[in-house]
């Protein structure tokens, strides 16, 4: 008699974690002999995150539609805690996948945990070992961890992080990051963009810096100081624009606005949608970013990333040399990325570093963990990046 299909219940809530899930939703429902998968959203975002869905054309059976304005972090985990006991005991899933660090995943797997559910954790194992960097996100992902049954490593130094604090080796596969996955589908050699600030910027032909900002830990006269230094750039270099989808918090609004008011070849947009961003990032020059994503998604289109951290999850990239830590100081952001644009030889050899996040081959890893965790397939091989 043939075994029944596992019960997979996938839930996410923000953009990024939807862009990195749409390849698991999509591997699993490619398999639907072998699994019944359900998506479930908290919808911790919600316009971004919707745009993610319509991209991949996902349609979530449950939509607990938990964001309000100016939102707390209790509120948002006491809403999503609260809104799946239902979905749960409605489900009755196998195992519950999450993805990553936000307020989302950690209370997902906290509610799995209450009915005595298996958790799935994609994404697992990064750390920066600093509790409050990146904020709450460093914290999300160790308690997730301590909840989880089955560990979908992105990296051998992920899985070497969750082994040093005592994850079972048999409980981690290593998958590479759905991220690649995700990206492969949507960048396009001649990509169109609708902003009509993004398409003068592309069509320009000066270097573009993509500049993404958002961390909590930030805000303020962190973020000021690195707006003055991308400032300076772009009076000192003419052939130079930076493009800045700006997040959607008033914090960074503001400080975006005030700093850069007057300013040349400045081109500050709404959020982009996801496809346009790829594409965007695609013909961008250099990347500057406090984004941990991007730190995985930029090195897999050659693109230089400075980080507006002191520390990453991510330090792949680093020891590759695609990716350096430059901090938020004014000066030492200004440097960097002056350097980038002076010196060819540093900016060729950070583009052309091997990119150690994945091979676009990662969901169907996570779909073979699962079916190994239920006994229904081999153990798949590890990833591994190739220099």
């Amino acid at each position: 008699m043939k075994e029944r299909p596992i019960r997979a219940l996938i839930v996410f809530g923000t953009r990024p974690e939807a862009i990195k899930m749409a390849p698991v939703v999509q591997a699993l429902r490619g398999a639907a002999d072998d699994f019944e998968a359900t998506v479930t959203v908290t919808a911790q975002h919600r316009e971004m995150l919707d745009q993610v869905l319509g991209l991949f054309d996902i349609v979530p059976a449950y939509d607990l539609d938990i964001m309000q304005e100016g939102q707390s972090l209790f509120e948002v985990t006491s809403r999503a805690l609260t809104g799946l006991e239902g979905v749960l005991r409605e489900v009755k899933p196998d195992i519950v996948l999450v993805h990553g660090d936000t307020t989302t995943t950690f209370t997902v797997a906290l509610a799995a945990f209450y009915v005595k559910i298996p958790v799935g954790h994609v994404e697992a194992g990064l750390r920066t070992g600093e509790k409050y960097a990146p904020f709450p996100e460093e914290i999300n992902r160790r308690l997730a961890a301590v909840l989880t049954d089955i560990h979908f490593a992105p990296t051998a130094g992920a899985r070497a992080a969750l082994l040093r604090e005592g994850v079972p080796s048999a409980s981690i596969y290593v998958t590479g990051n759905t991220v690649i996955d995700a990206l492969r589908q949507v960048v396009r050699p001649r990509s169109v963009f609708h902003k009509p600030e993004v398409a003068a910027a592309v069509a320009s032909g000066r270097r573009l810096i993509l500049v993404t900002t958002h961390r909590r830990e930030n805000w303020g006269e962190p973020l000021d100081s690195v707006y003055r230094a991308l400032r300076r750039v772009l009076v000192a270099c003419p052939d130079v624009a930076v493009v800045f989808p700006v997040h959607k918090n008033p914090r960074v609004r503001q400080a975006a606005e005030a700093v850069f008011a007057g300013c040349p070849r400045i081109y500050l947009t709404e959020p982009l949608p996801y496809g346009e961003f790829a594409n965007l990032m695609a013909n961008s020059f250099i990347v500057v970013t406090d984004s941990g994503g991007l730190q995985e998604e930029a090195p897999a289109l050659g693109k230089p990333v400075l980080v507006l951290r002191e520390v990453t999850e991510r330090p792949e990239a680093v020891d590759a040399g695609t990716v350096m830590l430059v901090g938020t100081g004014e000066d030492r952001v200004f440097t960097a990325v002056k350097r980038l644009l002076d010196e060819p030889a540093l900016y060729e050899r950070m583009a052309a570093a091997v990119n150690p996040y994945g091979d676009g081959r990662a969901a169907e890893r996570v779909k073979a963990a699962l079916l190994h965790y239920f006994g229904r397939g081999p153990r798949p091989a590890d990833f591994y990046a190739v220099n």
